[in-house]
């Protein structure tokens, strides 16, 4: 008997490609700050019952925290940190494009540098520290 092919199963997650852990740290900080931003009221209410409470926060502010945190987990579902793993995958080319720029006005800046303190043009800072072994 031939034993019949079967398929692999689909990954459970929209975006299966595995991340680093500082990829993930910026996908829970875009997780976080879209459920923060739906609970933005909730949030203002509860702080503005705890400004300058101490200890006194814990019941006089009871029905605000309640509020918001109903809030904050209601909003706290893996659907929505599936749609802040696709913002952060379609992100992606801007911060590349980003990070680019930035090297480019980097090297921009170096040229600059060399040509207005007459410094040679070199890779690396081979020059460096070759005076004072050739002074000796």
């Amino acid at each position: 008997m031939v034993a019949p092919k079967t398929t692999p199963l689909p990954l459970p997650s929209r975006n299966p490609l595995p991340l680093s852990a500082g990829q993930e740290q910026q996908v829970r900080d875009l997780y976080y700050k879209r459920v923060r931003g739906y609970c933005a009221n909730e949030i203002r209410d509860f702080a503005s019952c705890a400004l300058n409470r101490t200890i006194s926060a814990t019941w006089a502010c009871r029905t605000q925290r309640l509020s918001m945190n109903k809030c904050m987990i209601g909003h706290a579902t893996q659907e929505e940190q599936d749609a802040a793993r696709e913002e952060w995958f379609a992100s992606r080319d801007k911060r590349i494009e980003e990070r680019e720029a930035k090297e480019r006005r980097k090297i921009e800046q170096e040229k600059f540098h060399r040509e207005w303190w007459g410094l040679p043009q070199g890779e690396g800072q081979e020059g460096k520290g070759d005076s004072m072994t050739k002074e000796q």
